[in-house]
């Protein structure tokens, strides 16, 4: 008994609980409960656990979204120790407001778990690679996850080590917190798995520098660090094979824009080119015209066959010619809403696509509206 006394008075010491006055006798109450039912085999024992009426209480005197939160991370509401308070204080001892706080948590439930250690070794953490309190504050109000995801901040720590071997710079893994918190809690082991295929296949296909190709792949496309060596590998052969590319030429893709699409699965993969090449031959182009379109342009298999066929579709139905689309493939960056919207604007002031080219169609939202103002006041 003892021994649990000293258990119970360290969590009470390094954790806000949602009681604190009456938790520890529940606590001690719960526990001898639980194992005198699991020794009876008590069939009650199976019975769905109940929420913490407490921590409801407490989290929705904070405005968090419990709606939100039974869908999200249900689980959270059921746990008996909880750092709510805790959290609340440290985050807007970071300059976090109370609404914004109720976010997080909102949307990450699982954040109110979370020790004051653990918070401040993650913040330090964060800090070796960010500029400012005031950067992490906004990746944190618009990325939770990214922050609270795991809890194992040795395991992160030793990620961060192993990226910055690679060449990795502060601003790239800056962006892959936001983008893709997950490759932080990969296993160390699982992250050098792909970098060390990564390496030998470049240096297979006869490359020269493999350190920065290494580099530019996943500072490009951080989301391969979360597939499967046999995965990527199969991908490449795929474009390798469907191509017939020898190994310069794949190099080269690879180098390009290839790398962008290699974290997609397989069969993924093989679907999308399909339906592209289905699609673009029944408006009469040659098998050659479809292999260097997506060559140029692969990240149009990323695009699901519903998504390309109502692009182009809208695109041949505002007089685009689809020999203008093959020659201008970042149209399809754009979503369909912001074609359609384009072509009604340009349609207004008598654009001539034929004579002007797309191009105009995959501008960014800054220059297109520069020159929408131009075109008007001509």
């Amino acid at each position: 008994m003892r021994g649990l006394m000293n258990i119970e008075n360290k969590l009470l010491s390094s954790m806000s609980v949602t009681s604190f006055i009456k938790w520890p006798t529940d606590f001690i109450f719960r526990r001898s409960s639980h194992r005198f039912l699991c020794l009876k085999n008590d069939s009650s024992s199976t019975e769905p656990e109940k929420e913490n009426s407490i921590l409801i209480n407490n989290l929705t005197v904070m405005g968090v979204d419990l709606k939100m939160v039974r869908k999200r991370q249900p689980g959270v509401l059921r746990r008996q120790i909880t750092n709510e308070d805790g959290l609340k204080n440290f985050l807007q001892a970071k300059g976090v407001k109370g609404e914004a706080v109720a976010s997080i948590i909102s949307r990450y439930p699982r954040s109110i778990i979370r020790s004051y250690q653990s918070l401040n070794e993650r913040w330090e953490i964060w800090q070796s690679i960010l500029t400012s309190d005031l950067e992490i504050v906004q990746i944190l109000k618009r990325s939770p996850e990214s922050f609270f995801r795991s809890g194992n901040n040795t395991n992160m720590q030793k990620n961060i080590t192993l990226f910055y071997s690679i060449g990795l710079t502060s601003k790239d893994l800056g962006k892959m917190l936001t983008r893709v918190p997950r490759v932080f809690s990969n296993s160390i082991e699982l992250n050098e798995q792909i970098i060390h295929l990564l390496n030998e296949i470049y240096i297979d296909l006869g490359g020269q520098n493999a350190d920065h190709f290494v580099k530019e792949i996943i500072s490009r496309n951080p989301f391969i660090l979360l597939r499967s060596s046999k995965q990527v590998k199969a991908n490449i052969q795929f474009f390798q094979s469907s191509f017939n590319l020898d190994n310069e030429e794949l190099l080269t893709l690879l180098q390009g824009q290839g790398g962008d699409v290699l974290d997609l699965s397989n069969e993924y993969l093989k679907k999308t080119l399909t339906n592209v090449k289905e699609k673009l031959l029944s408006h009469e182009c040659t098998e050659s015209e479809v292999n260097a379109f997506v060559l140029k342009h692969p990240r149009i298999l990323y695009l699901s066959s519903q998504n390309l066929n109502d692009k182009i579709n809208l695109l041949l139905q505002a007089s685009i010619s689809l020999q203008q689309v093959l020659r201008s493939p970042l149209v399809f960056d754009k979503n369909i809403n912001t074609i359609r919207s384009r072509i009604c604007e340009l349609e207004k002031v008598d654009y001539n696509f034929g004579t002007h080219g797309i191009g105009i169609l995959a501008l960014s939202k800054q220059r297109f509206e520069a020159k929408m103002e131009k075109l008007r006041c001509a």
